[in-house]
């Protein structure tokens, strides 16, 4: 029964009727544990784009000279996206494990496209500003690529369908910290774009990636720690920084170039046995 307040003359519902309505909400508008992970995903592509911003890309046109801040600022955006690729990694897991609402999927795809679309996208924009022998222009058209991969990539992912345990193109999370990795090598102008270009095709190609499940999502885990650690080497100037990084750089290169071919390799081998269990099963 509904009653009504002498002095408001508004309604209210006694607390067991209000318990009954929270029940009654809509599971679509209820967040779960991994889609708040997955929010934090979010938040993180987002502060990546506010640390490149702030600390690279207006120091450079207001004329600065301090590189610290660049370098301090540069890491802590890169930081950012490696902590959006370990809530991507746990709310998969967590969602598996206890639930996820409706909104989980589009919750997800929403916030990979900030965290590995626009922040790497964006980080090759202002590189292309900020380097001296870069092209602004033409490393917009990088970025583009990029950004469009990405896009293409997580629009495919919801409408297509693949063998469980594989992903179709390289996963954006791992092509995003390769397109920074590329980046912070430094490498000539011409030989990071390609690089780039080649990351971007790769995550729309056809080339399958294994899942992060079981022992691989922790050796994954254990290489974003790792590649935190050799970061923040780099930001505070320790010795041998530079080269720390360079080489994880020049590792995460190897694993996106590495894993492709031991893919392709897999599924050559699978048509062989394949064809040679279907001409045995001819044979008289």
């Amino acid at each position: 029964m509904t009653v009504v307040d002498p002095e408001t003359q508004a309604g209210w519902v006694p607390e067991a009727a209000e318990d009954e309505a929270d029940e009654e909400m809509p599971l679509s508008l209820r967040l779960s544990i991994a889609d708040t992970l997955t929010l934090g995903n979010a938040t993180c592509g987002f502060m990546a784009v506010y640390f490149t911003t702030t600390g690279i890309l207006i120091p450079y046109v207001q004329g600065s000279t301090e590189s610290g801040m660049a370098r301090h600022s540069a890491a802590t955006a890169v930081i950012l996206m490696l902590c959006a690729a370990v809530f991507d990694l746990f709310d998969g897991l967590v969602a598996r494990k206890l639930r996820s609402s409706p909104m989980g999927a589009e919750l997800d795809n929403l916030s990979d496209l900030i965290s590995f679309g626009l922040a790497p996208a964006y980080f090759v924009l202002v590189y292309g500003m900020v380097a001296d022998d870069a092209h602004q222009r033409v490393a917009a058209v990088g970025a583009i690529v990029v950004l469009l991969a990405v896009v293409l990539r997580l629009a495919r992912f919801s409408c297509v369908t693949v063998k469980d345990g594989t992903f179709q193109g390289m996963p954006s999370p791992f092509g995003a910290l390769t397109v920074v990795s590329i980046v912070l090598l430094e490498l000539p102008f011409v030989a990071t774009l390609l690089a780039i270009i080649g990351t971007a095709w790769l995550m729309v190609s056809r080339v399958e990636y294994p899942k992060p499940r079981g022992p691989l999502a922790v050796a994954m885990l254990a290489w974003i720690v790792a590649a935190m650690g050799l970061l923040a080497a780099w930001a505070f100037e320790a010795p041998g920084g530079q080269l720390l990084l360079q080489t994880g750089c020049a590792l995460q290169l190897v694993l996106g170039a590495v894993i492709p071919l031991f893919a392709t390799a897999r599924r050559v081998n699978n048509f062989r046995d394949n064809r040679r269990e279907a001409r045995a099963t001819q044979l008289p």
